[in-house]
Order: structure tokens, then sequence, then C-alpha cells
């Protein structure tokens, strides 16, 4: 990130109305234009983090990312670029009945539109260009989707640090809060179940997430490192569940199985393999790729993927 770029997140956020595809434009009151919601990134946030967490606050709707559908960049009047990163989010009908949204001196109104009628409503050309990228994946055919997030285990203490199995190899202190820091980002996608291989460092990874969520953490050998290297190891089983049950899912693991994960996704949805999934695999600690599956057709392809790295 540079000096003087200002970084904001924020969505396309839609509904199905009796069969029909609406989405919000939010009305401010200061400036008495018509926008996508959005904001600007708090300190220590990661972009995800950010846009749910400005979705909420501008609508009173909780929506778990899906795509990300763009990025505009443009000049503020004090000439410093900002930059705002999208993701398309569907507002279920509990979150909508959920909202405790009221006009307030920030945002006057909410309004529900069409496509075709929020593109003419826009204040500005570069909403415009980031609602016609969301149009487009409408007209593909994958507008409702499911993340399987693959998850490297946080910084642990290394090897000449640690008498013991390397199993029972605990974080380090920047792992712990690395581990405390990616619990908004997970959540920001809709995270539910955990699963994760038994090593400690790989379930303190995922321990501040399951506190968050109250939701245990599904242990399997079948991810380990020790597995891995006893030729043991089955991601293709794990992925085949988790594709199947085409629900929001981590999969915390250590570096040398997630190229195997992420092969496994690949074929499981019949996508074709390329170097894409050596970048989604190549994750430092704390990182995760976000993999967006199609929640009518999984077998359809890999809608797309997205890499998250650690802040800390």
């Amino acid at each position: 990130m540079t000096e003087t770029a200002i970084y904001a997140a924020g969505g396309v956020i839609w509904r199905l109305v009796d069969g029909k595809l609406k989405v919000l434009l939010v009305s401010r009151a200061q400036y008495r234009d018509l926008t996508l919601p959005k904001g600007k990134v708090d300190p220590g946030e990661m972009l995800a983090e950010t846009a749910a967490r400005e979705i909420f606050e501008e609508t009173g709707i909780r929506v778990a990312l899906g795509v990300a559908i763009g990025v505009s960049r443009y000049r503020m009047p004090n000439k410093r670029q900002k930059i705002v990163h999208y993701w398309a989010a569907e507002a279920t009908d509990a979150a909508i009945r959920a909202s405790a949204f009221v006009p307030n001196k920030e945002i006057a109104a909410l309004e529900w539109l069409s496509v075709p009628k929020a593109l003419k409503r826009l204040s500005y050309p570069v909403d415009v260009e980031i609602l016609e990228n969301f149009a487009r994946l409408v007209d593909d055919g994958v507008l409702r989707t499911f993340p399987l997030i693959v998850l490297r285990h946080a910084k642990a203490l290394s090897r000449e640090e640690w008498d013991a199995s390397d199993a029972a190899r605990p974080l380090s202190p920047r792992g712990k809060r690395q581990a405390d820091a990616i619990v908004g980002p997970l959540r920001a996608f809709g995270a539910r179940r955990i699963i994760s291989s038994p090593a400690v460092r790989c379930v303190k990874t995922v321990a501040p997430l399951s506190a968050a969520l109250g939701r245990r953490i599904d242990t399997t050998d079948l991810l380990s490192q020790d597995a891995w290297e006893e030729g043991a190891s089955d991601a293709r089983t794990i992925v085949g569940q988790r594709v199947r049950a085409r629900k929001p899912a981590v999969m915390c693991s250590h570096g040398p199985v997630l190229p195997d994960i992420l092969r496994e996704i690949a074929l499981a949805t019949g996508t074709l393999r390329g170097s894409y999934l050596g970048s989604a695999s190549a994750l430092e600690p704390a990182a995760f790729s976000v993999v967006h599956l199609s929640s009518d057709a999984p077998g359809s392809g890999i809608v797309a993927i997205e890499t998250h790295a650690s802040t800390l």
C-alpha cells in the first residue's frame, strides 16, 4: 500500500424478490447521491473484513462476501487517490429481517433496484463499472457461490526452538497475534465449518475463530504433515465432502499439504489445472486462499480464487 492512497472496501449487495434480482444502493445524506455501500479500512483490518463491516454499518445487513468484483480508483478533492475493493454479497431474508437500519446523518435511505435501473441511477462512473462487473457475473450464471477457504497455519516456533514432537510445536507470539487477526477476515466470507490438521500449530491457528463462532474444530490426520510425509494424507476425501456439502468451510493445514488441497478442489469441480493453483497454494503463515464455487453447480468449475496475506 502506498503512503498517499486511501484504501476502502464495500460490496454489491443483492437479493431475489419474487425471482427478480435487486441490488442495494445507499443514499448519502451529506452528498445527496446514490452509491454502493463502502468505507475506509480501519487500522489493522484486512480488506475483506472492512467490506463486511462497512456494509453492516451503512445498511444494517450482515452479509457473507462472495466473489470479488473489481477495484475502483479515483482522485478525491484533496488529490489523494482512493482505492476501493468490492465483493458481491447476498442479503438473505433473515439478514434483512434482522437489520436495524434507520435513516441517519450518514445514510439517508436504502434503495433496492433492478440492475438496469441501478446502472442509470448511480451517481458515479466508477460505481457503474463495478456494477457492470457484477452484471457479467450474473450473466455467467454464478450469482450464488460458497467458499472453501484453504488456510496455512500461523507462525510457529522454529524446529530449533522446540525439542518435542513436531506435531506439538506451538505458535510463536507473532503466530498467536496472527491467529487473532484472521478471525474477522475469515468470518467476512461466512466461515462456519472448521477442519484442521491435528498439529498444535494448526489447531491453535483456528482456535480464535472457533471461539468467535461457537463452533468445534474437526481435526483429521488426512490433512496432517506427518501423514503427508508418510504418503498417507488424503486431501481428496476431505475436499470431496466439502464440495458435496456446498457450505462455507475453512481447511487449516501445512505448507507442503496445501498444493494437494488446491489440486483436489480443481479435480473435484472439473476445473482445468494451471499455474494459478501454485500461486494460491504458496501461502505464507496465516495467509489463506478463498476458492469460490457455484452453489447450484459446483462441478461447473472454480468461479474465482483470491488470496489474503496476514498483515502481521
